[in-house]
């Protein structure tokens, strides 16, 4: 945790700041700005560690890994020693929270997110998921990614948004993959080898009720992730259709002319100039 701290107030003071003064963003968009530069660093880092355990340990192309000689209270340094440095980052988020001086506004949707990793991240950790918890972490953190990736961008331009249309299929394909790998390995696999002997010195928790609570606490957190993601969008689409109204509105005023300017353009050097080459009625002169 205070090496997580010291690496944080680094980032923060050598390259996020620099930028910040280049860019004299608003005090909104400079928060969200090192909010993102922050994680972007955390999950590059996780990602290509993770990735590389994975290739090593072949759990991608071996699901069945994921339960097989359940519990797996024998871990890997590499696995071990990444699971503590992520218990240990989401830890330190939590002082961060006091340190940077976050909004008071953006502390409770911050403490969602924190919480819920720790809460996950310890999960697996402690009943012996390492596996599955590492599995489902990697694509997570590459979605994460490029979500701040892309707010980083587009941050120094307005313009740079493709970024997050990646980032949306994405999303929604991980939430996917999640949903498919747990119900996997709680509902098919671990209840395959099932030990009904409840050992916390042994490490095993293949119970019934464990796996029925891991299961309901995956499923709930897609399902508020999914709800939080389409309000996002609708909020995105109900702003975009709020500022194309006003556009539409001066462009139809601009091709319209008013009445005042037909007049002055169908009088010329005070003679009346009709279209088509049409001379001007004459009026008849009333009888006396």
């Amino acid at each position: 945790m205070l090496i997580a701290i010291i690496l944080h107030a680094v980032i923060q003071e050598y390259i996020l700041d620099k930028i910040n003064r280049r860019l004299h963003l608003s005090k909104t968009k400079h928060s969200k700005f090192n909010e993102s530069g922050q994680l972007a660093f955390f999950y590059l880092f996780s990602f290509t560690w993770g990735a590389s355990i994975l290739t090593a340990e072949e759990f991608m192309t071996n699901p069945t890994l994921l339960w097989k000689e359940y519990p797996h209270s024998r871990m890997l340094f590499q696995v071990k020693f990444f699971y503590i440095c992520q218990i240990a980052y989401w830890l330190h988020a939590l002082p961060e929270l006091y340190f940077q001086k976050i909004r008071k506004e953006d502390i409770p949707r911050q403490l969602y997110y924190i919480c819920l990793y720790i809460a996950h991240i310890s999960g697996a950790y402690v009943l012996n998921l390492q596996r599955l918890g590492l599995i489902l972490l990697v694509p997570h953190y590459l979605v994460e990614l490029i979500f701040h990736a892309s707010r980083l961008f587009y941050f120094s331009d307005e313009n740079k948004q493709k970024g997050f249309t990646l980032w949306a299929l994405l999303f929604v394909m991980t939430r996917l993959l999640t949903l498919t790998l747990s119900v996997l390995t709680f509902g098919f696999g671990l209840a395959r080898v099932e030990n009904p002997v409840f050992s916390i010195v042994d490490g095993n928790f293949n119970v019934l009720t464990v796996r029925i609570s891991c299961l309901a606490a995956v499923c709930l957190t897609q399902a508020w992730m999914m709800w939080k993601f389409i309000n996002f969008q609708l909020k995105k689409w109900r702003e975009h259709t709020q500022n194309q109204i006003p556009r539409r509105k001066i462009n139809n005023t601009k091709s319209k002319p008013t009445k005042k300017e037909t007049n002055r353009a169908n009088v010329v050097n005070g003679a009346v100039k009709l279209e088509d080459g049409a001379s001007p009625r004459t009026r008849k002169s009333k009888a006396l």
